[in-house]
């Protein structure tokens, strides 16, 4: 699903703040932004992971989740009392277990690479972004987030 909107860009490239106004026009410099693309899913469209780096992340983030790891964002719903819902392990096991494989995962990738992979891969945070907060040199973090990709699908033991 796209949901697409204008944000203000300054002369260093930065995004600014969502355009809004009655008619709809913006002044300046714009970009147009997919808010529900990821910071993986734009690098992998454009051809700057490969599909098994893209899977490893995909991973990565799904064992994130599960394993409600983020700040919560939405009421905890109560797991279903009949019974119903499925096969396998309930939902407190389930979490404990994605807690498992997501420390497993970041212990693959290591101390050096797995702040990157965090803030692209869970945080949804941008290359350039992630660059600065680490106060790494600019265009480095692709490098060393391919680099953790890399060890992740290890870890989870993707073909090659």
């Amino acid at each position: 699903m796209r949901e697409l909107v204008e944000q203000r860009i300054d002369g260093a490239g930065r995004r600014g703040a969502v355009v809004t106004g009655a008619t709809g026009a913006a002044k300046g410099r714009t970009v147009t932004v997919n808010r529900r693309e990821s910071a993986l899913a734009w690098l992998a469209a454009r051809g700057l992971v490969t599909g098994r780096q893209n899977e490893a992340g995909e991973r990565l983030r799904a064992d994130y989740e599960r394993a409600a790891l983020g700040a919560p964002v939405t009421m905890r719903w109560q797991p279903r009392v009949d019974g119903g819902g499925g096969r396998g392990l309930d939902p407190g096991e389930a979490q404990v277990a994605a807690k498992r494989r997501f420390d497993g995962a970041i212990a693959a990738a290591g101390a050096g690479l797995s702040d990157i992979l965090w803030r692209v891969v869970c945080a949804g945070e941008g290359l350039p972004a992630s660059e600065r907060a680490l106060g790494w040199p600019t265009r480095s973090g692709r490098l060393v987030l391919t680099l953790a990709l890399d060890r992740v699908a290890d870890h989870y033991r993707l073909p090659g």
